[in-house]
């Protein structure tokens, strides 16, 4: 089962051009063209994944379905992310529209968790490059969180969320090293959830 490294870095708006100068001037790859990332992420009725997430427990899973809902073919994606002893891994399975449809009906059963229901959606516009030719970053803007299927609370992210990946493991420290910004753990997840249930 292959671990990878991964990092997240956090952009203030006014650093953005700076951050996009930098991978310019490293030749940093276009991968893909920009677009709309949206994501139903789910729990269980005890909000477990979130506790797991908010504590930083060694053993823990995000289930999602995603799809792309600006694309002319809308593709739909069951992903399950589980950081565990050995190190972090994704689980990611093609589904199909009715497949996804079901998910968000009835819900997913999971092992480790039992019963989850999608909780919440967050969307953003997504950039991808790949870095010096090994590592590949993500460039998330205007990043929205709302309940599942409910719009009277709709939070949007201040900062800009930067994802640097490598299907490598790799000191985090030289990962670091190449961008002069702040970096702390993060998770859109967490945060939506901390945004949208226990914020009054």
């Amino acid at each position: 089962m292959p671990f990878r490294t991964e990092e997240k870095i956090f952009i203030h708006q006014n650093n953005y051009l700076e951050f996009k100068n930098l991978l310019k001037n490293q030749n940093a790859k276009i991968l893909y063209p920009k677009r709309l990332v949206h994501s139903v992420y789910f729990d269980n009725n005890r909000s477990q994944m979130y506790i797991d997430s908010k504590e930083g427990s060694v053993i823990r899973k995000k289930i999602r379905v995603r799809d792309y809902p600006d694309t002319k073919y809308n593709s739909f994606n069951l992903e399950i992310k589980i950081s565990s002893i050995e190190g972090r891994f994704k689980k990611s399975k093609k589904i199909k529209r009715i497949e996804y449809d079901t998910y968000l009906k009835t819900g997913y059963m999971d092992n480790d968790y039992g019963k989850c229901m999608p909780k919440l959606e967050v969307s953003y516009n997504r950039e991808y490059y790949l870095y010096k030719n090994c590592l590949r970053i993500t460039i998330d803007k205007n990043i929205l969180y709302k309940k599942f299927k409910k719009s009277e609370k709709i939070y949007k992210e201040k900062l800009i969320a930067c994802e640097i990946k490598s299907n490598a493991v790799i000191n985090k420290s030289l990962i670091l090293n190449e961008f002069p910004f702040i970096s702390h753990r993060f998770s859109k997840y967490a945060s939506a959830y901390q945004k949208l249930y226990y914020v009054n």
